[in-house]
């Protein structure tokens, strides 16, 4: 691979600790969530992931209705990132992207993008595709 750009971040701590970026812009504690016994106070792990995932999804989508001269005007999802225990050990994880907004494209055109975006396009998918579930909701609601 000849990246376009590669994010660099120390971490020192773990889920207790702190990360930052070489750059400055992310400087951030990391504490585990109250619901892992933790105190919530700072982000975690899966958080980031969440934030990542679905900045990279939109921002994919919004490229491909692009590149299909359907422009997307309003985008908004919520992503949910789930850790539990893994059968045989260890941990793993789970990943919804729910649509709570999409305006511009038809239904069958959402789901056409919505489907090259996740299959082909999005590094995310690409990189956790046949390990990690992830649903993918467009509520009948949107379009």
């Amino acid at each position: 691979m000849n990246p376009m750009y590669v994010a660099k971040v120390e971490v020192s701590g773990g889920r207790g600790g702190h990360a930052r970026s070489d750059d400055g812009v992310l400087d951030i504690a990391l504490t585990p969530p109250k619901a892992m016994g933790g105190p919530g106070t700072g982000t975690n792990p899966e958080q980031l992931f969440a934030a990542g995932y679905a900045a990279c999804f939109e921002s994919a989508l919004r490229f491909q209705a692009g590149q299909h001269k359907t422009p997307v005007t309003k985008c908004v999802i919520d992503a949910e990132v789930g850790l539990g225990p893994r059968e045989g050990g260890g941990f793993e994880l789970a990943v919804t992207l729910t649509f709570k907004a999409l305006e511009g494209p038809s239904r069958a055109q959402a789901e056409e993008l919505i489907d090259l975006v996740h299959n082909k396009i999005c590094p995310y998918s690409n990189a956790i595709r046949s390990n990690v579930p992830v649903t993918i909701v467009l509520p009948d609601s949107l379009l």
